[in-house]
């Protein structure tokens, strides 16, 4: 299997940085085997196609605008993935949708998509995540390592911490 978590955002902007941080982050939580690649998309858009290309299982990690309260858990899967690209938070977005879509038409989009995240409370210049991202992060840590449970891939999630 070729599975890949993505994650994505611009960590100059608060809480748009999520994904990069929680990527940052994962493997301090757990040991995860080969077949999983972490990548920081950062900003990312096309320059991505050959590295997303034919994968098992994508799962992308990133700030979710869903009008809940800040820090809310989300995942989006299936049906949902699209909707997720129709309202943007950030620039990364639209590049990533256009990937995911030129990936479609050429026949090697993942097999599994999803779309793991929080609800972010800034999005204003900063580098550090809000309180409320901030005290999700051990939730949203063992969201992915449930994805990647449900894609058979073994990891722990007992050694998780807030930071």
């Amino acid at each position: 299997m070729r599975i890949v978590v993505l994650g994505v955002g611009n960590i100059l902007l608060s809480d748009e940085g999520l994904g990069v941080r929680a990527i940052e982050r994962l493997p301090l939580a757990c040991a995860l085997p080969p077949t999983v690649e972490l990548i920081d998309g950062g900003t990312s858009g096309m320059e991505m196609l050959e590295e997303l290309e034919g994968l098992d299982a994508l799962i992308i990690v990133d700030a979710v605008r869903a009008g809940r309260a800040a820090g809310t858990p989300i995942r989006l899967a299936g049906d949902a993935v699209p909707v997720f690209f129709k309202t943007r938070l950030s620039p990364h977005q639209v590049g990533l949708c256009d990937v995911l879509a030129t990936l479609e038409l050429l026949g090697r989009a993942p097999k599994h998509t999803a779309i793991l995240g929080l609800q972010p409370q800034s999005l204003a210049l900063g580098m550090e995540l809000s309180r409320e991202v901030e005290a999700g992060m051990p939730e949203l840590l063992r969201m992915m390592i449930n994805e990647l449970l449900m894609l058979g891939i073994g990891a722990s999630p007992a050694t998780i911490e807030a930071r």
